[in-house]
């Protein structure tokens, strides 16, 4: 788990942040095996990013959900600004994550908001 802030901080200082969730199925074809190698590659590949964007507060993949649940892989990130949102975005190691996990995901859902 990559965290790059106390989630407690911006409510104290009354600054505010950006948060991005995003949630996929793996593909019904993939084994139990493949779905777990899949989730850690997500994790591998998305987590970092946050240490190379200005403004990135934290980034977490998670895969070990609930089995209440109906998603696999959720995305849970927060960004000091929806500039810093865009700056991830469009970073390079986020578009060759994006590209991986569109071969083994479907379902996406996606929610972005200020709190």
């Amino acid at each position: 788990m990559a965290l790059f802030v106390d989630a407690g901080k911006s409510a104290v200082k009354g600054v505010f942040m950006v948060k991005h969730i995003v949630l996929w199925s793996f593909l019904e074809d993939m084994s139990p095996q493949e779905r777990r190698q899949a989730g850690e590659k997500i994790r591998d590949l998305l987590e970092p990013i946050g240490e190379k964007v200005d403004g990135a507060l934290e980034i977490r993949v998670v895969t070990d959900g609930l089995p209440t649940g109906n998603r696999d892989v959720a995305l849970i990130s927060g960004f000091e600004s929806q500039q810093a949102l865009a700056a991830y975005q469009e970073h390079p190691d986020h578009l060759k994550a994006k590209e991986y996990i569109g071969s083994v995901t479907c379902n996406r859902s996606c929610i972005d908001y200020e709190c």
